[in-house]
């Protein structure tokens, strides 16, 4: 069975820093993308930033600049660094991963429990 654990959520001050963490636990066979999305209340859930199991990455214009994603294949482990936040980053982040766990079966998206982030003063 395959887990998505998130971490390092929190209040921060406008202009403070943060980093979230998720681990990939479990039977895992092969990794693809890795990435964060958000979702504020009332709102949709959108795209933060996502990368390849090469490193290639994609970050919301919204956010660029300000976070960067990375990931550790060893450990089948992605970070968002986010700096500089802002009220309007407010947000449950979400971890997202497509990985197979078989070779039985193709890979397929997982979703971690989401984790708070509350900017303000």
């Amino acid at each position: 069975q395959v887990q998505l654990v998130e971490s390092g959520g929190g209040l921060v001050q406008p202009g403070g820093s943060l980093r979230l963490s998720c681990a990939a636990s479990g039977r895992i066979l092969s990794t693809n993308d890795m990435g964060w999305y958000r979702q504020a209340p009332g709102n949709v859930r959108e795209l933060v930033a996502v990368i390849s199991s090469g490193g290639r990455t994609n970050t919301a214009a919204s956010v660029k600049g300000r976070f960067t994603i990375s990931r550790d294949n060893a450990k089948n482990t992605v970070y968002l660094q986010m700096n500089s936040l802002k009220p309007e980053d407010t947000a449950v982040y979400y971890c997202n991963a497509n990985l197979r766990y078989s070779a039985a079966y193709s890979a397929r998206d997982y979703w971690g429990q989401g984790t708070q982030v509350t900017v303000s003063s």
